[in-house]
């Protein structure tokens, strides 16, 4: 799903009109959280909202390797 013209994971959703929650461009870290479940990724920024193990934000992160995520 994921291809070089995305920036990140959140612009890929949003291309496939996956259905997820974000509040980024609104000034709210965080709201984009879902868990990684397979795969890699690393990030465009620091993530200003804290992350627990095998958790993600979609607004700053890429994949590294095939991905599998849980949106709540």
């Amino acid at each position: 799903m994921f291809l070089d013209k995305d920036k990140n994971i959140l612009n890929s959703l949003e291309r496939e009109n996956i259905e997820s929650h974000f509040h980024c461009r609104d000034g709210f870290c965080g709201a984009c959280r879902c868990a990684l479940t397979k795969g890699t990724v690393e990030y465009s920024q620091f993530p200003l909202a804290f992350i627990g193990d095998n958790e993600i934000l979609t607004c700053c992160s890429y994949p590294t390797s095939n991905i599998e995520i849980t949106i709540d």
